[in-house]
């Protein structure tokens, strides 16, 4: 039998670094699952086992432990051969049987879109990982056995499977620094995408290879004696460029196939990090570097834990490629967290600092779960964490933060701690003040100044680039808007019974819960919420409390009573009610102006001037307003739009500028319309206090001898 010489063929490999009881152990899991698979065929007319065991292949060559290649074993054994859970957990052990449970593949449950069920089990492999990070390594190993043998199936299954691959599995891999795996997922996904694209590059390369061979060895000889010279351990290794890394650049940084195929790689492995240095000097020395493409990943390692020293020489007419690094680097290069029980014994220190990075990363995915609404927004915020590209920024105290690349000071506060970002108010960088919109630059020292009480913007969402700081941003605007709802609903609540001369501490718990019932939700609390969001009337909750009104004929009150009073229902404004309170534009209504507000579906109220044209006229309608009163002592701005009529004068415009910095004014844009030869007309939109500093301005403008009309413009 062929599978019998191929279990054979994997227990010879794994005895070269596992005991016999181990090696025995897998053999075990192998025979098992070839029993539980009886009868099942894959697609390609194979017997199903050969699935498992070369995924248990795939492992071995990363010298994975007998726990995750037994699990490789029998990935696929819960779901598709009816075994439970606990005849695994009987025979192999509960890390065994948590393990297959966690890659087993997802129970699909019905979602409205393939998207949400893709999403949905993205969610449940993050709860697996964060359990046992071998989860992943064998559910990539899986998936990469899965895209060898992709041809069989038919082309829709192909591309789902190739896009998935692309989105999710190959960014993972990278990010647990599995190079190798990422790589040929990459490849195998862009071949299945785009056959044509693939077959034309696999030739091109394969015709260049042949002219380029005599420059490579001159090269590689040259490299080599200059080792030898300098008495220096290191053996050296051309560099393949990988199908989808030469399209992505052809693609997205338009560059020709020539340009890239015309730089030579090599990689040079090492004993230790002091040789590694060594041998870059031994480089330096041999050919110039090109300036600016020296990079020290040794000393500043990679989010995924890589580390090597890489620079750019140029030398025999063309630009060749070098990365330096030990033997272990190179191990944990390829294979990243997998490496991770290789050296297992050794208590390397480099994995174990590797190991934290995987455990902070995973830790990170989990804090992000927790904040999603749902499973979709998570991988999206998920998606935006597994970019390949970092920037190094320090703290004021020198600590080094790694980001992707684009990240804010906003992303650097998140990064930092969830507090620090939402107090978050402004930055320094390099010492002097910034935006927070700012993308951040390697290198630079950052810091953030916070304020107590402060809130996220939710204008940052617009510019963040880290899945960290978008989950917490959102999380907390949600926050943020149910307690405002909250707070605005009970307001509005209380000033509408006041009008039917009632409190609502008066209010019987009985009465209470009816009218929660009535209304099909489940609290007081979410039944204020929705008041204050504008999704129900204050006015008609108010009745329904004070007269028991639920919809039946008889009540117990004579509701022509009960019409509230406007003055005594008057609602207070303050100018910083937050998110659920917002002021109309086509008015912009300022601190003085006499103001209704109209309840706007989902998003609260909308506050209006009580002449603006676009309020309700029937008096049906008006009744339906809230109305609202200025608080005494609002030191907030408010835009407002000015139309000034002037004749055309020299430097006219900045006597206007000059006129509303005299009063004060603080202006956001001024628009210039020419009428005719002789008059402008120019409409300004300035920042008050109220009318009384509007009318200020006003006449500070008048004063202005070219002004001939000035007026206050309200859509």
């Amino acid at each position: 039998m062929i599978d019998e010489t191929s279990v054979e063929d994997l227990a010879g490999q794994l005895s070269s670094y596992l005991d016999r009881g181990r090696v025995n152990q897998v053999r075990r899991a192998y025979y098992y699952a070839e029993q539980a698979h009886e009868g099942q065929m894959r697609r390609s007319g194979e017997r199903y086992i050969t699935h498992p065991l070369a995924v248990a292949g795939i492992l071995a060559d990363m010298r994975l432990d007998h726990q995750s290649l037994m699990a490789a074993m029998l990935h696929d054994v819960i779901e598709d051969t009816g075994i439970p859970k606990d005849a695994l957990n009987e025979q192999f052990g509960e890390s065994v049987a948590d393990l297959v449970d966690g890659v087993s593949k997802l129970t699909q449950i019905e979602f409205r879109s393939r998207a949400e069920a893709q999403a949905e089990n993205f969610q449940k492999m993050t709860l697996a990982m964060a359990r046992d990070i071998r989860v992943i390594i064998v559910k990539l190993a899986d998936r990469l056995h899965n895209m060898r043998t992709l041809g069989p199936m038919p082309y829709e299954k192909r591309k789902r499977i190739a896009t998935e691959t692309l989105d999710i599995y190959a960014p993972i891999a990278n990010r647990l620094g599995m190079h190798r795996v990422c790589t040929e997922l990459e490849d195998l996904g862009f071949s299945a995408l785009y056959p044509m694209r693939s077959r034309y590059i696999t030739q091109a390369i394969n015709k260049l290879r042949g002219s380029h061979r005599e420059i490579i060895d001159e090269i590689r000889g040259r490299l080599e004696e200059k080792l030898t010279e300098r008495g220096l351990p290191g053996r050296i290794l051309g560099r393949e460029k990988h199908l989808n890394s030469i399209y992505n650049k052809m693609k997205f940084r338009h560059k020709s196939f020539h340009e890239i195929m015309d730089v030579y790689a090599f990689r040079i492995v090492t004993d230790t990090e002091d040789d590694c240095y060594r041998i870059l000097g031994a480089m330096h020395s041999l050919y110039k570097p090109l300036p600016g493409r020296f990079k020290d990943y040794i000393a500043m390692p990679k989010a995924n834990g890589y580390q090597s020293l890489h620079t750019t020489l140029f030398g025999m007419h063309v630009n060749i490629e070098i990365q330096i690094r030990t033997e272990e680097m190179e191990q944990i290069a390829n294979d990243g967290i997998a490496a991770h029980w290789m050296y297992k014994h050794e208590q390397s220190p480099v994995t174990a600092v590797n190991q934290k990075r995987v455990d902070r990363w995973v830790k990170g995915l989990m804090e992000m779960r927790e904040r999603a609404d749902d499973s979709l927004e998570f991988i999206e915020h998920v998606k935006t964490d597994l970019f390949p590209d970092e920037i190094y920024v320090f703290t004021p105290k020198g600590k080094i933060l790694e980001l992707p690349s684009g990240a804010t000071p906003v992303d650097f506060a998140y990064t930092i701690h969830t507090d620090i970002g939402n107090a978050c108010v402004a930055c320094r960088i390099n010492r002097n003040l910034a935006s927070l919109s700012q993308p951040l630059q390697s290198g630079q020292t950052v810091e953030i100044i916070t304020a107590p009480g402060a809130r996220p913007n939710p204008a940052w969402l617009s510019f963040v680039a880290t899945g960290k700081a978008r989950s917490s941003i959102r999380h907390a605007l949600k926050l943020q808007q149910h307690t405002e709802s909250l707070a605005l609903g009970k307001t509005l609540l209380k000033k509408s019974l006041n009008g039917f001369s009632q409190k609502l501490s008066g209010l019987s718990q009985s009465q209470i819960d009816a009218v929660v019932q009535h209304n099909q939700v489940s609290s007081f609390d979410d039944l204020l919420c929705e008041i204050g969001l504008g999704n129900r009337m204050a006015y008609l909750i108010a009745r329904q409390l004070v007269a028991g009104d639920l919809g039946s004929e008889s009540t117990s009150v004579d509701l022509g009573q009960l019409q509230p009073d406007p003055q005594t229902n008057a609602v207070t404004i303050r100018g910083t009610e937050g998110l659920l309170v917002r002021f109309a534009s086509c008015c912009k209504p300022i601190p003085g102006d006499p103001v209704v507000g109209v309840m706007d579906s989902g998003r609260g109220l909308l506050i209006h001037s009580d002449t603006c044209k676009r309020l309700p006229e029937g008096s049906e309608d008006r009744a339906q307003l809230t109305h609202l009163k200025w608080a005494k002592d609002i030191a907030d701005e408010f835009s407002v739009e000015l139309r000034v009529e002037l004749e055309r004068q020299r430097g006219v415009i900045a006597e206007l500028a000059g006129a509303v910095a005299m009063a004060d004014g603080n202006i956001e844009r001024i628009n210039v319309e020419e009428q005719n030869a002789r008059l402008s007309i120019v409409n300004v939109v300035l920042h008050v206090n109220g009318r009384k500093h509007l009318a200020r301005v006003m006449r500070r403008i008048r004063n202005i001898r070219a002004v001939t009309h000035i007026s206050r413009i309200r859509h």
